[in-house]
């Protein structure tokens, strides 16, 4: 299994899984290449320090990394919980908001910053037609994942740029809930 910065395990595990279970996930060759061992995700920061072993400092305590390591089974029964809602909410998500984030994930000009905050827009956007007896933060989760996949599908070229940018994106804005849902 791939190294995974602790402060994103479980955002990758669990987007990698809601897209593994998910019904029409027309690039899981592309998908099966984000979790191979060669890969090390990492994300970097300024105060991070890359060490000579690869590893950046501050985020293995004793050789282990700093977060526990999450239940799989937890987080494939809650992955695809959140693809059956996904494809619920499949409807509320037309054609043009798919293109118009293909699009932005296109242009690489765009820092992954402006594409999150593009991303929170049409978030925002999309979750005032989701039922509200759906807990919000649950529903913006689910969308986020649900569009990652939606432009995968479109563009399979952009899987590793999306699957990167919505890991990130879950932890800035889902961290606390993620860990909450998955008992951590």
């Amino acid at each position: 299994m791939e190294q995974v910065d602790g402060s994103l395990q479980m955002e990758h595990a669990l987007l990698f899984t809601f897209l593994e279970v998910s019904s029409d996930c027309n690039f899981r060759e592309q998908l099966y290449s984000l979790h191979s061992p060669q890969v090390i995700w990492c994300r970097a920061n300024d105060d991070d320090e890359l060490q000579t072993d690869g590893n950046r400092s501050g985020h293995f305590q004793n050789g282990e990394l700093g977060v526990p390591p999450t239940n799989e089974e937890v987080i494939r029964l809650i992955a695809a919980r959140l693809a059956e809602i996904g494809d619920q909410l499949d409807k509320e998500i037309q054609g043009r908001v798919v293109n118009d984030l293909v699009d932005h994930f296109r242009n690489e000009n765009l820092s992954n910053e402006e594409i999150i905050r593009h991303i929170s827009r049409v978030l925002g956007e999309l979750i005032r037609a989701i039922p509200s007896d759906m807990e919000q933060e649950r529903a913006k989760l689910v969308l986020a994942m649900h569009l990652a996949k939606k432009i995968m599908n479109t563009v399979p070229s952009l899987v590793q740029r999306v699957f990167n940018t919505t890991v990130n994106y879950m932890n800035q804005q889902f961290h606390d809930y993620i860990a909450d849902m998955l008992g951590e």
